[in-house]
């Protein structure tokens, strides 16, 4: 007998879109956009990165977070500087306000996350987090 429960992404989509909206005024707060955040994120983890492999990495066309990227180098928050072995190449790296300030906003959201998480049980809170941790490592 096949299972009645909804498939993941019916029951993953409700919560996804409740994040978001409890993530864009924080982002905003922090004059940061959720690609910007994306960057931010995909830097902090590892720090220097060619645009192209930035673009895979975040899931993101390369022509198109080019104003992303320009927003963020007018705002100090990463460095775009040529590649030695390659001078068209361009290789990002975020600068420490860029570190400050995205690690700002994660505190930040993970405070807000606090509303939809507190419905839970602590202990269910705990393996929820663990669970879908492990699913993210996983991918």
């Amino acid at each position: 007998m096949a299972s009645e429960r909804p498939d993941l992404a019916a029951m993953l989509y409700p919560l996804v879109r409740e994040l978001i909206a409890i993530e864009l005024p924080i982002l905003a707060g922090h004059e940061v956009s959720m690609w910007g955040y994306s960057v931010l994120a995909a830097l902090d983890d590892t720090p220097v990165r060619t645009q192209a492999a930035l673009a895979t990495a975040i899931g993101a066309d390369k022509s198109r977070i080019i104003g992303t990227l320009d927003e963020l180098q007018q705002a100090g928050l990463i460095e775009r500087t040529p590649d030695p072995d390659d001078r068209r190449v361009r290789l990002l790296s975020i600068t420490p306000r860029g570190r400050t300030v995205r690690r700002a906003i994660r505190k930040d959201i993970q405070s807000a996350e606090l509303q939809v998480l507190d419905s839970l049980p602590a202990a269910d809170r705990k393996t929820f987090l663990r669970l879908l941790q492990q699913l993210h490592t996983s991918r």
